[in-house]
């Protein structure tokens, strides 16, 4: 609907963009469900379809996995690290770390509400420089 009304496409284009738009989340054939008819994870992965369809220059991603259940976590994961991959630039709030470690080129480090790290991940990582930090890693290896 964003599309037609925004973006003046015609139904015809806004469907075929859909369409194209659900193959590259995995979801091509899910074009027709409702809601109630996905799962958690692809319930997500259309989001990220819908969002996509207005061809944004950047991607906002806030906890898109926390509310899922673990085997679907991976799912929507792969999604975002192949837009990664393709060059969509994605702004994210996240919990997954080693995601994070992996996709981002630049990690922040916020701490009740505020900046504490700023860097490449494999420093950010392997090198903490604030005690906040520190403290946030050592508690993932717990």
């Amino acid at each position: 609907l964003a599309p037609m009304l925004v973006k003046k496409h015609s139904p015809n284009h806004a469907a075929e963009h859909a369409t194209r738009l659900l193959r590259r989340v995995g979801l091509a054939e899910k074009f027709n469900a409702m809601p109630e008819q996905l799962s958690g994870g692809q319930q997500q992965r259309v989001a990220i379809a819908r969002a996509l369809a207005m061809e944004p220059a950047v991607l906002l991603c806030d906890e898109i996995t926390s509310a899922l259940d673990p085997e679907l976590v991976g799912e929507v994961l792969r999604v975002v690290e192949a837009l990664a991959e393709e060059g969509m630039t994605l702004m994210m709030v996240t919990h997954e770390m080693s995601f994070a470690r992996k996709v981002a080129d630049r990690v922040i480090f916020m701490h009740q509400g505020r900046v504490h790290e700023i860097g490449p991940p494999a420093e950010l990582f392997s090198a903490p420089r604030t005690p906040e930090l520190k403290q946030f890693l050592s508690s993932l290896h717990d």
